[in-house]
């Protein structure tokens, strides 16, 4: 979580990307190249299921400001603006989705030797306003996470989460949906030299009283190939192995199985990412 504390998303962060990211059931393609004046422009294809979706992204940088435009097949236009060091350790992000009149949204990420503050606000006439804190050191460090409907005057969120960071392990505990759910999680570094770690993840329903426990691992092969693989107690099996071709492009296969119904058909997802 670099030298501070790190944001409130950044709580549990390390787990979720060993347990969840990249792995995925669908089919995706993208490429991107860099017009002579600098702008990047990503093409986006996803097949998922009998659905073919896609958007055109581009991305200007120009000092410390980046414009990024993604326009999407249910014709929608997503502009977000970001500002990077406005002011020491501040971040600010505008955005705005046409043509909906009410998406508009500015945020505001600070970040400090000892704590890491973000909010955010709707641009309409009764926004939902969003702050989210952390206090502590790269070491120990806990937040909250709140939202407040300035409608309806109600909290629509209420998180906090506690985070421990210890050489090669990283634990976390987070009480979500208003104190109805609790999730803990793991992330232990087993071998640098390869990459290798575990992790897991438990979160219990107080209303529901179910638990559901996931864990998973990484490993590299080599320097360019990581397989990663995860279970969880309802009997699903995820596992996938990636490849980099150049420093920022990646081919991924990934799949699932419902191990307590094997006659049921597997996924299959594939990815494939170009950027020079």
């Amino acid at each position: 979580m670099g030298k501070g504390p790190g944001l409130y998303t950044d709580i549990g962060k390390k787990a979720k990307d060993l347990l969840y990211k990249d792995h995925n059931s669908d089919q995706k393609f993208s490429i991107t190249t860099f017009s002579p004046s600098g702008v990047a422009i990503t093409s986006t294809g996803t097949k998922k299921g009998e659905s073919l979706l896609g958007d055109v992204s581009l991305q200007l940088k120009q000092k410390n400001i980046t414009t990024d435009l993604k326009v999407c097949t249910d014709n929608t236009v997503l502009i977000t603006a970001t500002v990077d060091e406005a002011a020491p350790g501040l971040k600010s992000i505008f955005s705005f989705r046409a043509p909906d009149q009410n998406s508009g949204k500015v945020e505001l990420q600070y970040l400090h030797e000892y704590a890491g503050i973000s909010t955010s606000m709707g641009l309409t006439q009764n926004p939902t306003v969003n702050f989210s804190g952390v206090m502590g050191t790269n070491v120990l460090a806990a937040g909250a996470d709140v939202s407040f409907d300035t409608k309806s005057g109600n909290f629509t969120k209420i998180n906090a989460g506690v985070n421990f960071t210890k050489d090669d392990l990283i634990a976390s505990l987070t009480l979500n949906d208003k104190g109805d759910a609790v999730n803990a999680s793991y992330y232990h570094i087993v071998n640098p030299l390869f990459n290798t770690a575990v992790g897991a993840e438990v979160n219990h329903k107080f209303s529901t009283n179910v638990n559901v426990i996931t864990v998973g691992t990484q490993h590299s092969l080599d320097p360019l190939t990581t397989v990663k693989a995860r279970v969880n107690s309802a009997g699903i099996a995820n596992a996938l192995i990636q490849h980099q071709w150049t420093p920022m492009s990646f081919f991924t296969i990934s799949g699932e199985v419902d191990t307590k119904a094997i006659d049921k058909n597997a996924k299959v997802g594939l990815s494939l990412a170009l950027k020079p």
